[in-house]
């Protein structure tokens, strides 16, 4: 089919449009020149799709000011809202919207599924909550919506892992503060294949958390990257470091979420990596 994708160039993105194009599947890119349209160009620009792939969004992965928040913001939901008008407006909608979120949305207390869980209240939370609610208007154009709320990707030559492995392997990696913060992962490998999953016949639709089966925490992720790459991990890194760093973006890596991926597995995805060290030993 003919997919039109935002944030295609990413590092989610670019992978995954490579394994769709490999399906048989055309992409179309959609980048900020085409979402600055009006609905109507945008509209005639998405002819002919039958699933739109919303994965648009800035890097959370910097320092936090008032201006870098705001564009954390409008580049998730000011797009979403873009697809969604343009979507309304179209002669033949598309057949299948798959929208982005993210495992921030939970708060770090406890477990969480799709069904049973606790909302964070702060920046990052606020962020999902109204990314998916933008997306969820979708369905009132009887279109289906899938949500994927991502938990940290996994995969080679990029993403968070990218930017941990220099220090690792110059044996100066160690933990974030006590370690003990949960930390929700996926591999790529496993998170395509969802995709994969919510474009076929079957599909999917609604919230899933697209995370692996059994989360880890920042202790044993860094357990396992020193014995992966045998190296030490003796320096453990203090949270005021980090908050000097990246300002209130610190909270992304000091304090996190243990979520499952029920819906999915209910669904039948078959994960590969189920667990970090298997992840790791994979792409590194």
């Amino acid at each position: 089919m003919k997919i039109a994708m935002t944030g295609a160039t990413g590092f989610v993105g670019t992978a995954l449009g490579a394994a769709l194009r490999e399906d048989g599947h055309e992409i179309l890119s959609l980048g900020r020149k085409e979402l600055a349209l009006s609905k109507e160009e945008l509209a005639a620009k998405l002819a002919d799709c039958e699933a739109v792939i919303n994965m648009a969004g800035a890097t959370i992965s910097k320092r936090w000011n008032r201006e870098y928040k705001k564009l954390l913001y409008k580049s998730r939901i000011d797009t979403t809202h873009a697809l969604v008008e343009a979507m309304g407006v179209m002669e033949k909608a598309p057949k299948r919207f798959i929208s982005t979120s993210a495992v921030g949305i939970y708060d770090e207390e406890g477990e969480h599924t799709e069904d049973d869980y606790g909302y964070a209240v702060d920046f990052l939370g606020l962020i999902c909550r109204d990314w998916e609610r933008e997306a969820l208007r979708a369905q009132d154009l009887d279109i289906p919506v899938t949500i994927f709320r991502f938990g940290v990707v996994i995969g080679r030559g990029g993403g968070a892992l990218a930017k941990m492995l220099p220090a690792f392997k110059m044996g100066v990696g160690g933990t974030i503060g006590d370690g003990h913060q949960p930390f929700s992962w996926v591999h790529l490998h496993d998170l395509i294949a969802a995709y994969r999953l919510a474009l076929s016949d079957k599909g999917l639709e609604g919230i899933y958390n697209l995370t692996a089966p059994n989360p880890t925490t920042n202790k044993e992720l860094t357990k396992a990257l020193g014995k992966i790459l045998h190296r030490p991990t003796l320096f453990p890194l203090p949270p005021f470091v980090l908050r000097l760093i990246f300002s209130e973006g610190a909270d992304v890596l000091t304090v996190g979420q243990r979520v499952l991926p029920k819906r999915l597995e209910q669904a039948g995805l078959l994960f590969r990596f189920r667990t970090i060290e298997e992840a790791l030993r994979d792409v590194l």
